[in-house]
């Protein structure tokens, strides 16, 4: 994925791989305690409301996003899914993959460029 190949100084991939699994992994708790949630823009990008920084280690939410995707708990999945039904709009792979994004929790969205 994109976001395993953002090192930090002297870092290896596999490093950057376990980081980014950790932080996944804490997301994916999160949303299951409903202390993060996930909210679907106009465009169809998502983003994660509530997740830190520090919780997030550089890892963007089109990345989370697909690694709960691909491995994630279905009960996260389900979150998403309900997120998707508040906004009245699936979460639109295409837009996630150019970049639409948000840095307030979903109160504005921009496009990568």
């Amino acid at each position: 994925m994109p976001c395993d190949t953002r090192l930090k100084a002297r870092q290896s991939i596999s490093q950057r791989a376990a980081e980014v699994r950790r932080a996944t992994e804490v997301l994916d708790r999160k949303l299951l305690k409903k202390q993060v949630r996930p909210v679907v823009g106009p465009q169809g990008a998502i983003t994660f409301q509530g997740w830190t920084d520090e919780d997030r280690d550089g890892i963007t939410d089109a990345c989370a996003y697909r690694r709960i995707i691909a491995s994630g708990s279905a009960l996260a999945k389900m979150e998403i899914a309900r997120a998707e039904m508040l906004a009245g709009r699936k979460v639109d792979r295409l837009v996630v993959g150019q970049g639409v994004h948000s840095h307030d929790g979903g109160a504005s969205w921009h496009s990568k460029g």
